[in-house]
């Protein structure tokens, strides 16, 4: 495959270490130093700062785009009406409307789309996901689920505190990944309540929001997505009637990747438990790309689609229309 980056910041340069060996052949950045540093890297790589000549060149087959959030639609629109194949970070958009078209387009042209809700690929979800096929967590009840850090130092002035730019604060960010994630385990929600506040950050999104999501089965997500943790933390936990899966840290500065299974005895009491450590490298976005690749090749619509971002979206826009914040409308 020939590809192309649009956006080559932190994520669009990690993108670009797990291509294999496809060719990247366009780097796009409105800095065209982070553009140009990340072309060098790679044999008949071109520079650009603006993306629409690489959309329009004919020997790009696909194109990632990892801008900010008020782009990533525009982009991502254009690259399919051309043909293009794209993987589009989450959460694709600032809201469902800008993706509404997406569908019928690449149906039209060919194009498959895969939205990049990397945490699925994650070896601890991965395993958490083959122990639930095989039962043995039985029927699934409820989850609960954090995920935040603590900003740093001019966190409020950064674009992501920007709504015109994020279209929404912490939800909308690190609260997506916790949504499809839910939804991955337990399937789509019918019911959703939540509330947002800004308890410390001074600017105009939501720096901690809160989801309360119910399943046509009456089955529970408690969800909390937070730029005040201080401490970076992932915490994602799965109860079913056999028992209990706990999912702690993603590596790095989250900490090491743990799954520990609770598996709950006919006399009750204190549970076998097994744990789990994964403590290599994190190779979710290798998988994640690799299965990608290997979706275009087959022909086969990838398994995190924009049905997935509408999804997430519409739970972020209907949290967003209960609390009032303008940025949803």
């Amino acid at each position: 495959m020939n590809i192309a980056i649009v956006g080559c910041g932190y994520i669009g340069q990690k993108r670009a270490r797990y291509i294999g060996r496809n060719k990247l052949l366009a780097t796009v950045d409105r800095d065209i130093t982070k553009a140009e540093q990340l072309a060098q890297q790679y044999q008949d790589c071109i520079s650009y700062a603006d993306w629409q000549p690489v959309v329009e060149r004919k020997d790009i087959n696909l194109i990632i785009i990892a801008t900010q959030h008020d782009s990533l639609a525009e982009i991502g629109l254009a690259a399919i009406k051309e043909g293009k194949h794209i993987l589009i970070e989450k959460p694709a958009a600032r809201k469902t409307s800008e993706i509404e078209l997406f569908p019928k387009i690449a149906e039209k042209t060919g194009a498959l789309i895969r939205v990049g809700f990397n945490h699925r690929y994650h070896p601890a979800m991965r395993k958490a996901r083959e122990l639930i096929d095989q039962n043995v967590l039985g029927e699934l009840m409820f989850i609960r689920a954090r995920y935040g850090h603590g900003g740093r130092l001019g966190y409020e002035k950064e674009w992501r505190a920007n709504p015109n730019i994020s279209g929404g604060g912490e939800l909308i960010d690190q609260g997506v990944h916790l949504i499809d994630l839910a939804r991955w385990f337990l399937g789509d929600f019918i019911e959703v309540q939540g509330m947002t506040d800004t308890f410390f950050w001074d600017m105009d999104v939501e720096d901690n929001g809160f989801l309360l999501l119910k399943t046509a089965k009456k089955q529970i997500a408690f969800l909390h997505a937070s730029c005040t943790e201080w401490k970076n933390l992932f915490s994602f936990e799965i109860y079913g009637k056999k028992g209990k899966i706990d999912i702690s840290g993603l590596g790095g500065s989250y900490g090491l990747e743990r799954l520990t299974f609770h598996k709950m005895l006919p006399q009750m009491g204190v549970p076998e438990t097994m744990v789990l450590d994964f403590p290599a490298e994190d190779n979710s976005w290798e998988i994640e790309f690799m299965e990608f690749l290997e979706d275009i090749y087959l022909h086969r619509q990838p398994a995190i689609g924009i049905y997935d971002a509408q999804q997430a979206l519409k739970i972020v826009e209907e949290i967003y229309r209960l609390n009032c914040h303008d940025y949803c409308t």
